[in-house]
């Protein structure tokens, strides 16, 4: 789900973010098409799944510190610090557990069942597999063989989202 860069950046920023009180959800890197600077994209949270505007300001402000000194990124670039959202990505094996009975989208590395993108509700996790309810077919997907995953904006989701103390 990450390349090699984001990888080693995960490594140099995550005790920061973590000492800070906060869980990293993932770290991307998005080019731009026109030449302009790429933009590194920093996903985190609070244990309790919320983020505040003054927590990614101090995130931001943490691992600027970081990456200025460790330089991993050979051009320029924008941090951009922003908690999931709603239809937020599904990135470690917590998260498929997390947001059982949701609708979600998975697409995998290769394929399964002769399919490599399923949409349906999430029913958890075994081990390391990712259980799945597919129109109705129970699936079992290898969590390290996704590719990306997100979860899909319902009523439900949007209902969970609001019932949440802030």
């Amino acid at each position: 789900m990450s390349s090699g860069l984001t990888n080693k950046i995960a490594k140099l920023i995550e005790p920061t973010i973590e000492a800070l009180g906060y869980e990293l959800v993932r770290v991307q890197m998005f080019s731009s098409p026109r030449g302009e600077a790429s933009t590194l994209q920093i996903m985190a949270e609070a244990e309790d799944g919320t983020m505040t505007v003054d927590g990614c300001a101090q995130i931001s402000r943490e691992i600027s510190v970081i990456l200025d000194v460790e330089d991993p990124i050979e051009s320029e670039y924008v941090l951009e610090v922003s908690s999931p959202g709603l239809d937020r990505p599904l990135t470690r094996l917590k998260d498929f557990t997390n947001y059982a009975g949701y609708e979600t989208k998975v697409e995998m590395q290769k394929a399964v069942n002769n399919r490599k993108r399923y949409r349906g509700i999430l029913l958890g996790t075994e081990e390391d597999l990712i259980l799945m309810d597919v129109d109705g077919e129970q699936l079992k997907l290898n969590f390290h063989d996704v590719l990306k995953a997100k979860l899909v904006m319902t009523d439900e989701l949007v209902a969970m989202a609001t019932a949440k103390p802030s």
